[in-house]
């Protein structure tokens, strides 16, 4: 299952992180998972929320860029090689990752990691048929 992240651009300068997330905490609006990724002059603040609608209306409204991409959330067995294998797996099938990050939640001995896929219906076939499970998104909240 695909699930929506918003990506918000930050200028790189201090204080410019907490300024779209106080605005989310005014809101009442939890986060789920965050990731920060930067270059020199800006940063790309990535959020997966429940509630990612009306978080996107709330930072659009105050002027942020917010865009909606997909990730795919994949349980990763919680051992020596559990990402290996399953990097492995979508290699073997051709599947680009754009880009990947952890996220705060283990189940069954696993953990989850989130995943933006060049393809993700793709993706989300090919770790499917090789018995990978894709976490549902009732499960991520």
């Amino acid at each position: 299952m695909k699930l929506p992240q918003l990506s918000v651009f930050l200028e790189n300068r201090p204080g410019s992180l907490a300024e779209p997330l106080k605005l989310l905490a005014a809101a009442d609006i939890n986060l789920v998972s965050i990731s920060l990724a930067d270059t020199e002059q800006f940063g790309i603040l990535r959020l997966v929320l429940k509630e990612w609608e009306r978080a996107k209306a709330v930072l659009e409204q105050d002027g942020w860029v917010a865009n909606v991409s997909d990730v795919v959330a994949v349980d990763v067995d919680d051992q020596p090689g559990g990402l290996v294998h399953m990097l492995s797996v979508l290699a073997e099938a051709g599947i680009n990752i754009e880009y990947m990050y952890a996220f705060a939640l283990r189940r069954n001995y696993k953990a989850v990691l989130l995943f933006r896929f060049e393809d993700p219906d793709a993706a989300i076939e090919v770790l499917k048929a090789a018995n990978i499970s894709i976490v549902q998104e009732a499960d991520m909240y």
